[in-house]
C-alpha cells in the first residue's frame, strides 16, 4: 500500500493526513526557510502548499512522490510571493516619483463665510448652486429637480455666483 493511499483509506482519513503532515512538515518547513529566510511566510508556503498537495492526492501520478509534489509546490509558492514581492515595490517606488498632491488644509473662517452667504441667498439661488457645485449634477438634471428650465437654472446660477463674489470678494473665486 502506497503513501497515498493509505492516506486515502475512509476511514481516519483526517488522522491519517494528520500523520502525512508530521511526516513531511520539518522538511517542507526547512525548505520554505531556505528559499525565503523568513520563519512566517516559510509557515504559510508550507501550509498552503500541504493544503494543495493534500487537496490532490488522488490525481497525483505517482502516488509515492507525495515529498516530491510538496517540495515542487513549496518552491512554486515562494517564487509566486517573491514575484508579488517585487511587483509590489515596483508600485511603491512608481507612486514615490509622482509628485506628491497637494495637501490642503481646510479654510474654516472661508467656509464659515460660505456657509453664510449660501445661507443668505434666496431658496432656489441656493438650491441651484448646492446643487451645481456641491452635487455636480448637470442644467438638465437641476432643472429636473427645480421643476424649471435649463435657462433658468442658468440664471439661478448666475445670480447667485453675483450675489456670493459681492459678498465673499475673491475667496469666493477660490
Amino acid at each position: 500500500m502506497t503513501e497515498v493511499e493509505h492516506v486515502q483509506g475512509a476511514e481516519g482519513g483526517k488522522a491519517r493526513i494528520a500523520d502525512l503532515y508530521v511526516r513531511h512538515a520539518p522538511a517542507g518547513f526547512r525548505l520554505a526557510y531556505l528559499l525565503t529566510g523568513d520563519r512566517n511566510l516559510a509557515e504559510d508556503l508550507l501550509h498552503d502548499a500541504f493544503v494543495r498537495v493534500v487537496s490532490r492526492l488522488r490525481h497525483l501520478r505517482q502516488p509515492d512522490a507525495f515529498d516530491t509534489y510538496l517540495r515542487r509546490t513549496i518552491v512554486n509558492l515562494s517564487k509566486n510571493a517573491f514575484r508579488r514581492r517585487g511587483l509590489e515595490r515596483a508600485q511603491l517606488d512608481r507612486e514615490e516619483r509622482q509628485p506628491a498632491l497637494e495637501s490642503r488644509q481646510p479654510n474654516v473662517p472661508l467656509e464659515q463665510d460660505m456657509r453664510k452667504a449660501l445661507l443668505a441667498l434666496p431658496e432656489r439661488q441656493r438650491a441651484a448652486i448646492v446643487l451645481r457645485f456641491y452635487e455636480d449634477l448637470s442644467e438638465p438634471e437641476i432643472a429636473e429637480i427645480l421643476r424649471c428650465r435649463p435657462g433658468t437654472v442658468r440664471s439661478l446660477v448666475f445670480r447667485a455666483m453675483r450675489t456670493l463674489r459681492a459678498d465673499l470678494g475673491d475667496e469666493a473665486d477660490a
